[in-house]
């Protein structure tokens, strides 16, 4: 080919080290070549926007504008850097052999702190930081920035830091490997970490034929495997994800982790195929994570950088948070504490016609004080299918169960046998079922089964909206905040409560959690 390829890189020493590489291999093989550095995307002018490109990596944009407005024929790039979906037009067209896989430990003095509950380490990677952390969780992590030689001038200028941790591949290559120097053998790598990758159009056959030369197929396979783990795994999201797959006597060896952030949390995966034969192995790894707590985690990796936009007045169940879609980014607490009262012997002596329960935390007090057998109800009527629920598992049938106290008083006015009712309920109670039936004639023996406290807190400014379960955790949230929001309520009886302070208040189709989740996703659909 007689055409000279422009070969552009970033100008930093390691870029164009590696530049300089593909450079000599295509010149060694006939071919012309240029270096190109570029600098910013700041005059570089696209007829389309970036995101509809697909232009997302930091350390690539500036390459890819620059390609696809024909001012290089290929770019260079250190390939943990690169994207797992490269831009529209973009493909890979060459991996070089690999370099060394490591992450390096460069320290000061010694290497005595390893052994200590204190020592700062210094990383940008969050996979480094949540890798370290897991291994030497009392170590204090700092943050560290920019190209090699500006990172190993931060550390040896700040005296409180006793390491830093450098890709082995980066610090070797430009001869700048001091001897106070480590590799981390246990740390599993960047996906891809220590591979060169050469990139250039989709159309330009001849550059993409003249590239191919260069290409080493089994780095190509393994890196490709460990980018796929992190494509399937991640969705986008920067998160503390390491991969490495290596060739040995036939067989591909993968291993991959994926940690919360603080190093607290780990899933590990490893795997063994044939060569020829690992075609769905970095799927079965991904899903493997995912199984065992990897979604959870990675939500929570991906929300950790977004604001809260709604919060539920009831801690969630892990089941109930995974019902959440992306556009939701929900926390939780319990706005109200239950205190379980002791119920004294004389109100059970002899069995009673007629119970009212229209609460769990009624049925809980009940349960914790006395066995079912002493429990001697002729008719129980309950309000709500969770509390029916749990009333038939713990005591005995349900008589007749309402969606509200309301409407279980209207019933009751109508159908009960007798004049006289026993209710146990909380020391703060809504009047409309007391008032209802003594309006009507029948008496309301009031028994405190349990106490509701006010536990609410103030929350951030960029919640838009709450989900409400009773009228205590109205009142509760009004204590604390003042903010108008949307108030998502479990029923009409929460809904009335909302409504005297809220001018959007919505009410779910049933009186669940999950419902209330529900009505939340259509909100934000």
């Amino acid at each position: 080919m007689s055409k000279t390829i422009r070969i552009g890189t970033r100008d930093s020493k390691l870029a164009l080290w590696q530049a300089k590489i593909v450079q000599s291999q295509l010149e060694n093989l006939g071919h012309k070549t240029e270096l190109v550095p570029v600098k910013s995307t700041g005059d570089l002018v696209l007829d389309k926007p970036l995101y509809e490109l697909g232009i997302t990596g930091i350390f690539t944009r500036t390459l890819d504008i620059a390609m696809l407005n024909n001012d290089i024929d290929i770019a260079v790039h250190s390939l943990k850097d690169v994207p797992t979906i490269l831009p529209k037009g973009i493909v890979q067209a060459a991996v070089l052999k690999r370099g060394n896989v490591n992450d390096t430990l460069v320290f000061k003095n010694n290497e005595e702190f390893l052994g200590a509950k204190d020592a700062v380490i210094a990383t940008g990677s969050l996979r480094r930081r949540a890798q370290w952390l897991n291994r030497f969780p009392t170590h204090t992590i700092v943050d560290l920035r920019g190209n090699v030689n500006s990172r190993l001038q931060k550390l040896e200028d700040n005296d409180d830091w006793n390491g830093a941790i450098f890709a082995a591949a980066g610090i070797g290559r430009i001869g700048i490997r001091p001897e106070e120097a480590i590799n981390l053998d246990w740390m599993i790598p960047a996906p891809a970490q220590g591979a060169i990758m050469i990139t250039a159009l989709e159309d330009d056959e001849d550059i993409r034929a003249a590239c191919a030369e260069l290409n080493h197929e089994e780095t190509e396979i393994c890196t490709g495997i460990e980018r796929e783990f992190l494509n399937k795994l991640e969705g986008g999201c920067t998160a503390p994800i390491g991969a490495l797959a290596y060739i040995k006597d036939e067989e591909i060896n993968f291993k991959g982790v994926l940690l919360s952030p603080d190093g607290s949390k780990r899933i590990d995966v490893t795997r063994v195929k044939k060569l020829g034969e690992h075609n769905d192995m970095a799927q079965f790894c991904a899903d493997f994570v995912i199984e065992r707590g990897g979604k959870r985690l990675m939500d929570i990796i991906k929300n950790s950088t977004k604001k809260t936009n709604v919060y539920s007045t009831k801690a969630f169940t892990e089941d109930q948070r995974l019902l959440f879609h992306e556009k939701v980014v929900a926390d939780s607490s319990d706005f109200i504490k239950i205190s379980l009262n002791r119920i004294h012997p004389r109100f059970l002596k002899n069995e009673i016609r007629n119970v009212i329960i229209t609460s769990k935390n009624a049925v809980e007090s009940l349960i914790t004080n006395y066995s079912a057998i002493e429990l001697q109800f002729k008719n129980i009527y309950c309000v709500g299918r969770r509390t029916k629920r749990l009333v038939e598992n713990k005591i005995g049938k349900v008589t007749h169960s309402e969606k509200n106290a309301k409407k279980l008083a209207e019933y009751l006015v109508e159908y009960i046998e007798g004049t006289e009712v026993t209710y146990f309920c909380s020391d703060i109670r809504l009047d409309a079922l007391p008032t209802i039936l003594e309006q009507n004639n029948i008496k309301v023996n009031e028994i405190e089964a349990y106490e509701t406290k006010y536990d609410g807190l103030k929350v951030d400014d960029s919640v838009e909206a709450v989900m409400f379960y009773s009228p205590s955790t109205v009142e509760s949230f009004i204590q604390k905040n003042k903010a108008e929001v949307i108030a998502f309520c479990i029923g009409e009886t929460t809904a009335n409560e909302a409504k005297k302070h809220f001018s959007d208040v919505r009410v779910a189709k049933v009186p669940t959690v999950e419902s209330v989740i529900e009505l939340v996703n259509e909100h934000y659909v």
